[in-house]
């Protein structure tokens, strides 16, 4: 799979980086909150010395900044030698890790899917919660395998020079293309867009799941003329409404906030409808790094004040509820963790994806490419 969620993330930074409309402390602080090892929790970390651990993202070009960020002084006040991979976590790369038999991954960056599936097939090892703790995210935000580190959202965004304030704002909207005419843009991976097809089609948001792949491909074959492109990266889903190509998209909360600020307002959206999911930490089993040291990292990145600091340089929501009073007034609104904001939307169901993503992406792909 190409670039997810977790990559954008890094690439928004870089290019807010390069623009120079985030300081460089901010942008180190911001690099190393996605690695989720706070200051604040720095002081008194106990681990072997020597051992070293491997913390596993999507990192692409951002991970040498990333390494001269953080990586030796969080070893100087912990002991604990840390390398960030930004090679990728897929469910491939994480299977090779574990059939070599000798993993160099500790902790891995991945979909909730992923890591109940791998968990499932005795690659990750279940999570300690003695030491991690599952009340510190919302009900349903975490599994035996794999817990949240933030939340974001795959959201519709219009463009109001087209529609004005009245733009789609249901799945049902996004479909009608008579009474919204214009160009379309979705998710090459097909996360949301089967719900999304669904629930265009009249099917309740209660009735979802299981998803009914068969009925979804063949509403979203009805739409298919009207889709310019099926973005892989969220600078692609930018650009592309950006410059008007598209008046309608289905892409991730994080580049619509980009894009509402970067427009003046041009790009509208909301959480009506959108589609919650959380990025999940994973442990793969045996890591050389050790249990111990693994879980206490994951247990390190469920402080609120931090989550609260990625949360302002990057719009992923904190998981942790407690985080929420922290956040500044005038950012609120942006919160896709909120419980106003949880309301209005879908949680995706990493049980059915754990189970039928692999066929169901397959299916999906192949109606893409015609």
């Amino acid at each position: 799979m190409d670039k997810h969620h977790q990559s954008d993330c890094i690439e928004i930074l870089m290019d807010r980086a390069r623009a120079g409309k985030i300081s460089r402390r901010n942008f180190v602080k911001a690099m190393s909150l996605m690695a989720a090892l706070p200051a604040s929790l720095r002081a008194g970390v106990s681990f072997a010395q020597g051992k070293q651990l491997v913390v596993v993202n999507w990192g692409g070009d951002a991970i040498d900044a990333y390494r001269k960020a953080w990586t030796d002084a969080f070893s100087h006040q912990t002991g604990v030698p840390v390398k960030i991979d930004g090679s990728g976590p897929t469910d491939g790369a994480i299977r090779t890790q574990a059939a070599s038999g000798h993993p160099s991954w500790d902790v891995v960056d991945a979909e909730p899917f992923t890591a109940l599936t791998l968990g499932r097939a005795g690659i990750c090892q279940p999570l300690d919660y003695k030491i991690i703790d599952r009340n510190k995210v919302a009900p349903g935000f975490a599994h035996d395998y794999g817990i949240a580190s933030y939340l974001f959202s795959y959201v519709i965004a219009w463009d109001s020079k087209k529609f004005g304030t009245k733009g789609p704002r249901t799945w049902a909207d996004f479909f009608n293309v008579q009474a919204f005419p214009g160009k379309r843009t979705l998710y090459k991976w097909m996360n949301g867009m089967l719900e999304a097809a669904l629930l265009a089609d009249g099917v309740a948001p209660s009735a979802l799941y299981p998803l009914d792949v068969p009925r979804a491909l063949r509403k979203l074959d009805e739409l298919k003329p009207h889709v310019l492109a099926y973005w892989g990266s969220g600078a692609e889903s930018q650009q592309l409404m950006v410059n008007g190509d598209v008046s309608v998209g289905a892409i991730w909360n994080t580049r619509a906030t980009l894009l509402e600020d970067d427009t003046d307002g041009r790009i509208k959206w909301g959480y009506e409808n959108a589609f919650v999911n959380p990025s999940d930490w994973a442990v793969l089993k045996n890591n050389p790094g050790g249990t111990q040291a693994a879980m206490q990292f994951i247990a390190y990145a469920q402080d609120p004040k931090t989550q609260v600091e990625l949360f302002k340089l990057t719009n992923n929501s904190p998981a942790n509820p407690a985080a929420r009073a922290m956040i500044p007034a005038n950012l609120r609104a942006r919160d896709a963790g909120s419980p106003e904001n949880l309301a209005k939307q879908i949680r995706l169901n990493s049980e059915w994806y754990a189970d039928n993503y692999a066929s169901s992406l397959e299916q999906y792909l192949k109606l893409s490419a015609r």
